[in-house]
């Protein structure tokens, strides 16, 4: 793996999981274009690197990332904006075939939200607070907070978050089904880590081929996502893994997965 320089992020590879942790404690991991293009640049990096089969997105203790970098934002206009298309680098994200656990812990607000909600699965310290509050400068959420919100917590919901521009607590969030568990916040990064050892054991192409199907779920209708976990089941027969995995079941023995 080619290892890159960055500015704004940390990364580091531990038990087959590729760590990214933001790192611009001046300003709460503030997301400014650099450092998305910083981001990307670690995901695709860990997502082709065949050492790493978990990826842990992650930010400090006091903030996982407290929104968009508005410096950068306030004196843009809509042709500008339109030119920049920044929200192209967010749909990368989006493309990363791995896993992806975010480990959340302090501020995740407006774009710090959108993009814990990018990740597939979500470790949150009992400090964690989550929220859109673009409206408050007057805009709205820009990178899916609208939809991935909203298919998460229900219209209602997604509207009073929005709207009021308040904050959920990590235990309000957990009620809601937006994260997966809530944890002390000395143990969310080593609930993360444990999280993603556990999928790590896995088939790495049936891991991947489940998150498609899963995430395929959210893009249509239910015939096509049918047909989406149905190729991607028929698939995995083609595979080592799944002779493995059968053959593992059926002599009562642990399966040694490569990734083939």
């Amino acid at each position: 793996m080619m290892t890159l320089t960055y500015r704004n992020i940390l990364t580091s590879v531990e038990d087959q999981i590729g760590i990214v942790t933001l790192n611009r404690p001046a300003v709460l991991n503030a997301l400014s274009h650099e450092l998305m293009g910083e981001l990307v640049a670690a995901l695709e990096e860990f997502d082709r690197d065949d050492n790493v089969r978990v990826i842990i997105l992650t930010g400090s203790e006091r903030a996982f990332a407290a929104g968009a970098d508005i410096k950068e934002m306030s004196d843009e206009s809509t042709i500008s904006m339109l030119n920049k298309n920044q929200f192209a680098t967010w749909d990368r994200v989006r493309m990363v075939k791995k896993p992806i656990i975010a480990a959340v812990s302090g501020f995740a607000l407006g774009g710090g939200c959108e993009l814990v909600m990018t990740c597939d699965i979500i470790i949150a310290s009992e400090t964690a607070q989550f929220g859109q509050p673009e409206i408050n400068i007057g805009v709205i959420p820009g990178a899916g907070g609208t939809q991935r919100l909203t298919r998460v917590v229900g219209k209602h919901k997604a509207m009073e978050i929005i709207l009021t521009g308040r904050s959920i607590t990590a235990h309000e969030a957990h009620a809601l089904g937006l994260v997966n568990k809530v944890v002390p916040v000395e143990l969310f990064l080593d609930e993360a880590k444990t999280m993603a050892k556990e999928i790590a054991k896995k088939s790495p192409v049936a891991v991947k081929l489940a998150k498609e199907a899963i995430l395929k779920s959210f893009d249509g209708s239910l015939c096509d996502g049918l047909e989406v976990e149905r190729k991607n089941f028929y698939m995995l027969f083609s595979s080592e893994d799944q002779k493995e995995g059968m053959r593992a079941f059926l002599e009562k023995r642990q399966a040694t997965f490569t990734g083939r």
